[in-house]
């Protein structure tokens, strides 16, 4: 059962001219272009800017491939308990990094699962190292050398921390799935 929204989406006769000229700048143009976390954090204009870049490198210009990309944002969404997290990122595997079913039910095991490679495992272990110690151990991070370089690296702690962020802002906020988007039927309900 979802939650209800503690911070409801703005409507977008309730946008000041900050948030409008930022969506534009984004390329949005109404209210119904726009995800639900995009129209909460507007109730925030000065964060949202300022978390902005910072997320888009994340998403858009990192040194990961998107199929590393999005194991360590969905292995985070799924450590931080967020739905919406979640089931964004399952589609844009899907669109973005060939991911398939599988891969989905492999990320809710986590590193034990058989079916990842040497270097998916590896990242999976760095993410949950991250999400339950808050740092990566000496002995995983050797093992990511092998595959990564330090750029490749630092982007991976990055993905991770941005997403617990975000994770923890759709938990809290109670962001609520936008209407488009098809509910994951293997996520756990808190």
């Amino acid at each position: 059962m979802e939650n209800a929204a503690r911070i409801r989406p703005q409507r977008e006769n309730e946008w000041d001219s900050e948030i409008r000229d930022l969506f534009d700048r984004m390329g949005y143009q109404t209210e119904d272009d726009l995800y639900n976390i995009l129209k909460t954090l507007a109730h925030h204009p000065k964060m949202f800017k300022r978390w902005l870049p910072f997320a888009n490198h994340v998403l858009f210009k990192s040194s990961l491939s998107p199929r590393i990309r999005e194991i360590v944002i969905l292995r985070t969404g799924w450590l931080c308990h967020s739905e919406y997290e979640w089931t964004q990122h399952v589609r844009i595997g899907r669109e973005e990094a060939d991911m398939v079913e599988v891969d989905f039910m492999a990320l809710e095991k986590g590193s034990d699962d058989p079916h990842w490679n040497s270097e998916e495992r590896v990242v999976l272990r760095g993410v949950e190292e991250l999400i339950k110690d808050k740092q990566i151990s000496d002995v995983v991070w050797d093992e990511m050398g092998k595959y990564f370089n330090q750029t490749q690296m630092m982007d991976i702690v990055a993905a991770a921390g941005n997403y617990t962020l975000v994770s923890m802002m759709l938990n809290t906020f109670g962001v609520q799935l936008d209407g488009w988007l098809e509910r994951y039927e293997g996520f756990p309900r808190h």
